[in-house]
């Protein structure tokens, strides 16, 4: 449901999965395969799936595991859903004060969307050039103007989400 190019299962396509970019984390299982889909519809269709055959999903959007191995399987025979390619900016209205994007957006790209609106974003986690919308919120992150402003669960009014039945 996603196209082939998108879905990774050979042992040398998922080592990335597999690592953690911290020094004291060993090294996690390899999960059964990535899936990657572009849009909500793909998303649906590939959930609906996994719930039908009781396959474990565990959703990230870069995987680069600075969140203390957030984006590793937590069980064997799990698949990972890389929503990298969820990745737009679908609106922002400066007006409303509002954005509306896809989880694998980054959090430097919300940060200039909303800045060329005339808003500005908060969040600035260390990791912003990578880290994404859909990390920020499952994680709640900050970076140093958490304090002062806030941080991501003080700027999220709301989300639309797929659940596991598709």
């Amino acid at each position: 449901c996603v196209g082939a190019g998108h879905v990774y299962v050979t042992p040398e396509q998922l080592v990335p999965w597999t690592q953690v970019m911290l020094p004291f984390e060993d090294e996690a299982f390899a999960p059964a395969g990535v899936v990657s889909p572009a849009s909500v519809e793909e998303l649906q269709r590939l959930l609906a799936v996994c719930n039908r055959y009781r396959v474990p999903v565990w959703p990230v959007s870069t995987g680069r595991n600075f969140g203390y191995g957030s984006a590793l399987p937590a069980t064997r025979g799990q698949v990972i859903l890389d929503l990298k390619r969820l990745n737009r900016i679908l609106e922002v209205d400066p007006v409303l004060c509002t954005a509306l994007v896809e989880p694998g957006v980054t959090t430097l790209a919300v940060a200039e969307a909303a800045s060329a609106a005339g808003l500005f974003y908060p969040p600035d986690p260390g990791s912003m050039k990578i880290s994404t919308i859909g990390g920020n919120v499952a994680e709640n992150s900050g970076g140093l103007r958490g304090l002062k402003y806030g941080i991501t669960r003080n700027y999220v009014m709301g989300l639309e989400v797929v659940l596991p039945d598709g």
